[in-house]
């Protein structure tokens, strides 16, 4: 499984970055993706997600200001991010997982390395 993370940046706030995912070894159509985010100090966070069948979830932090996406075709995951903020500043990892009728939730077992997004002031 391998998933490469790109289009990080540093932008000033306000601004807007596109983020992509592209993703191989495994049959991407078939799992929720995902995007957590870690700032220095902080735990990670689940900023956004997608089922297989195109559902989406946000954290309340970047709800309304950003969107994920997928294209099965292109193996790719996108996540648009606009109105950037400062606090919005965090190395974005992309995430690949299934639903775990364990636990009840979806777990992301495989990560890609992270891209890093900065946000000035």
């Amino acid at each position: 499984v391998q998933l490469q993370a790109s289009g990080g940046g540093l932008v000033q706030a306000g601004g807007s970055l596109r983020l992509s995912c592209l993703a191989s070894g495994f049959t991407f159509y078939s799992y929720a993706m995902g995007w957590y985010r870690q700032a220095p100090g902080d735990e990670r966070e689940l900023a956004a997600s997608i089922t297989r069948g195109g559902t989406t979830n946000y954290s309340d932090s970047v709800k309304g200001r950003f969107t994920i996406s997928r294209d099965d075709a292109k193996n790719t995951l996108y996540l648009q991010m606009n109105s950037l903020k400062p606090e919005d500043t965090a190395v974005y990892y992309c995430v690949a997982g299934r639903y775990s009728r364990e636990y009840l939730s979806y777990e992301y077992p495989y990560w890609g390395r992270g891209t890093l997004v900065t946000v000035s002031s």
